[in-house]
């Protein structure tokens, strides 16, 4: 495949907190071990090269295809049989990107600029945990792997470059600091995690990395909280079995994000009663919240919400809007860049086909020659490269604009010199000749 149709042919489709509802979310859920039976799924839904993505916050697949459209009919049927959907009501909660599109939000998703909580650093090893697996089972290709490339550089471009990382992780580290101001040694106390964000789970890994043992997982499916406790080895329970539990746990952080209260103030006054007002720290870190904000007005009741958090761990919103836009801006960036190489490299068959003729010209002079020796072989070659360099510059350059007449002066060179095109040798000896220019 020719590097002018990797951006033509690629395609996302999927379904995220944008789009659809976490119980959507939650059907279409993937997890590691089924994603390498999912990938074959893929490819005769119209993809000659995927990844499938599956996190809290999205279920997508993106790759390349030569109908896109036909590759969207198929991807919308393949996540609609895997959540027991029917194809035309799940429509409505997905969406499709190609081409440039296609490219921006898979620059955004790999930078964690598309997530629920921009920044999240959980996010990035996600996508490549998602093009690891699916490298390893032979569904990428080197179109997919140059997209792929791309977007893991300007991720580290954006989280080297601004400080939009650094913001979830502030605010996990202000949540661990509210846990100690409030229970004190956490290693004595016992803590809950309702699953469903990546958030939830990047404040887990603060309270644990401060001593905390004791933690029992709760999803909205059984399956979802056995893959959260395997993860941190501890137990899991379901979601119905929250308001049981809640008596017993000295720290609650939700990430769920039902669209509900899951603990308003009734639950979590009857569990203050049983504990004798012993304190409680709540987390909220769904959007939307989980926790009702009237639970902060009990006695022995402390709720930090994402706000809260984000209030403790930035001097003003200003920084962090500063820190989006420069993400943004960069993004922008590599995608020009991302365009102007694959155009540059588009010109390179035409080039190295020019130089490889001009090569067979002047070994046919040095064939006939009755004087060849060294300085007669180095004085052509520097001629021939001298006379190439300003035609070789021009017909990059005019790829690398997406100027129209690139493809007309790529022909018009061709018949100028009777150069046919596509052939390895030429290829081979284009590239030679270039590297000793």
């Amino acid at each position: 495949m020719t590097d002018e149709r990797i951006l033509s042919r690629l395609v996302v489709v999927g379904a995220s907190h944008r789009t659809s509802s976490e119980a959507t979310r939650d059907r279409l859920f993937i997890s590691e071990d089924d994603l390498p039976g999912f990938l074959t799924k893929v490819s005769p839904a119209g993809f000659s090269e995927a990844v499938a993505m599956s996190t809290c916050a999205r279920t997508e697949i993106f790759g390349l295809a030569e109908d896109g459209s036909a590759a969207r009919i198929g991807a919308i049927g393949l996540l609609s049989d895997l959540g027991g959907f029917d194809r035309e009501s799940l429509a409505t909660e997905t969406y499709c990107h190609q081409g440039e599109d296609a490219l921006r939000h898979l620059f955004r998703v790999a930078a964690s600029l598309d997530s629920p909580i921009v920044g999240e650093p959980e996010v990035t090893g996600q996508f490549r945990d998602a093009v690891r697996i699916a490298t390893a089972h032979e569904h990428v290709g080197g179109g997919l792997s140059a997209v792929i490339q791309a977007a893991n550089a300007t991720a580290k471009r954006i989280r080297s470059e601004t400080p939009i990382g650094e913001r979830s992780v502030s605010m996990a580290a202000c949540a661990s600091q509210v846990a100690r101001d409030v229970q004190g040694d956490l290693s004595r106390v016992s803590a809950m995690l309702v699953t469903g964000g990546e958030m939830g789970e990047l404040i887990i890994d603060q309270l644990r990395a401060a001593g905390l043992k004791r933690l029992t997982v709760l999803a909205r499916s059984r399956a979802r909280a056995e893959i959260g406790a395997r993860r941190y080895d501890c137990h899991s329970a379901a979601l119905e079995d929250l308001t049981d539990l809640l008596p017993d746990t000295d720290i609650v952080v939700t990430s769920l994000g039902a669209g509900r209260n899951l603990i308003d103030r009734s639950v979590a006054e009857a569990a203050l009663a049983r504990r004798r007002r012993r304190p409680m720290l709540f987390v909220d870190a769904a959007i939307p919240s989980d926790v009702d904000p009237a639970v902060n007005d009990l006695d022995g009741a402390f709720v930090y919400s994402l706000d809260d958090l984000e209030r403790i761990a930035l001097e003003g919103r200003s920084s962090r809007d500063r820190a989006a836009e420069d993400a943004e801006s960069i993004v922008g960036e590599e995608i020009e860049r991302f365009r102007r190489s694959t155009a540059e490299r588009n010109a390179t068959p035409a080039v190295t086909a020019l130089r490889a003729h001009f090569e067979r010209v002047r070994s046919d002079i040095l064939a006939e020659s009755s004087h060849p020796g060294p300085a007669l072989d180095d004085a052509t070659r520097r001629l021939v490269n001298r006379l190439l360099h300003a035609p070789s510059e021009a017909l990059r350059a005019l790829s690398a604009g997406n100027d129209p007449t690139a493809l007309r002066a790529e022909e018009l060179l061709r018949y100028l010199f009777d150069i046919e095109s596509g052939l390895p040798n030429d290829r081979e000896t284009g590239a030679e000749e270039e590297k000793k220019s």
